[in-house]
């Protein structure tokens, strides 16, 4: 298989998360992160710009009735970074979780000039 983007994690904000979660979701992640890594159009159910950010995206997972959100950038072009990622248990993002995403993006902007 070919790769068209290449995933790291910034810190350990979305490694923390990913631990904590069950074989089945770990599994469903794992699945929806090779369709970013793998496809050329990835469907706007797996991955969708957040409005009114700059340049701040959501990896959008379903499991067993459950949603999950992992907040990313691109970088470089085929360079995704990802950031914080929680259990959605309402029916809009949360306005909290958008405002850490970003700063955690701005912090991930930063260190990138140092």
């Amino acid at each position: 298989m070919q790769y068209l983007r290449k995933i790291i994690f910034y810190k350990d904000y979305f490694a923390s998360f990913y631990v904590e979660q069950t074989e089945g979701v770990r599994k469903k992640i794992n699945y929806v992160l090779l369709l970013v890594q793998s496809q050329e159009n990835v469907p706007t159910k797996f991955l969708k710009h957040i409005e009114s950010t700059d340049g701040l995206y959501e990896i959008r997972i379903e499991h067993a009735g459950n949603i999950y959100r992992i907040f990313c950038c691109f970088d470089e072009g085929k360079l995704v970074v990802l950031f914080n990622a929680f259990q959605k248990k309402t029916q809009k993002t949360p306005q909290n979780e958008i405002e850490k995403a970003i700063r955690i993006k701005n912090e991930y902007i930063k260190s990138k000039s140092l």
